[in-house]
């Protein structure tokens, strides 16, 4: 491992709103997030993959009543988001490092409000691995509250098809679109159209090939 990531787990390690894998304090956290850390009882968003965390930022800039986690096993990746929300002095964002897995093993029952999926792996030869496959939305399930709700954003054509099957057959569709930034109209709110356009270190790089946005929003039950 290289210095620069030495130094970055090293930073992480010592940050009051990043918690490590394993580690008493972190699992003494499930259910006690909104008690313990977060000291309000508003909404908790958990963003899963949020590799720099921009979107974890992003969005807790635009909503300040609502929590925000930021999950990844990359603790270089998730530096930058920590970094960066410690510095302002935001107090509503925090990042946990570990991996989607064991998600369960950190939250309670209906501990969260949203969840969202921000450029996952689309995992072309093993569909179970992919994140709203019936593993992992079984997970959700165990850790999201009653009519809670999941985001999807991808460039991927393959996750985004078989999302869309998956939720066709098992759960309810809220909003979906395959070209999100195409689609995006003047008559939505101005809150809504920023909140769309926070673009992860991925997505950039994305769309600065040419790939096409896609976004959906669904309950699972």
């Amino acid at each position: 491992m290289g210095k620069d990531k030495l130094s970055k787990f090293a930073a992480i390690k010592e940050y009051p709103h990043v918690f490590e894998h394993n580690e008493d304090e972190t699992l003494a956290l499930k259910g006690n997030w909104r008690k313990d850390f977060f000291k309000n009882d508003n909404p908790i968003v958990l963003e899963l993959g949020c590799g720099k965390g921009e979107y974890s930022v992003g969005l807790a800039k635009h909503f300040p009543n609502k929590n925000f986690i930021g999950c990844d096993i990359k603790g270089n990746r998730i530096y930058i988001g920590a970094k960066d929300s410690l510095e302002q002095g935001m107090t509503n964002v925090a990042f946990l490092r570990t991996r989607i897995d064991y998600i369960t093993d950190y939250f309670s029952e209906g501990e969260i409000d949203e969840i969202w999926l921000t450029f996952s792996d689309p995992q072309p030869k093993k569909p179970r691995k992919r994140l709203s496959s019936p593993l992992f939305i079984e997970r959700y399930r165990q850790i999201l509250k009653k009519g809670g709700i999941v985001h999807m954003k991808t460039d991927s054509n393959l996750l985004f098809e078989y999302t869309e099957e998956e939720i066709k057959e098992k759960y309810e569709l809220i909003e979906s679109t395959w070209d999100l930034y195409g689609d995006i109209t003047a008559d939505l709110d101005p809150l809504t159209r920023e909140i769309f356009h926070i673009k992860t270190h991925y997505e950039q790089l994305f769309t600065s090939r040419g790939s096409v946005i896609k976004y959906c929003k669904f309950r699972i039950g």
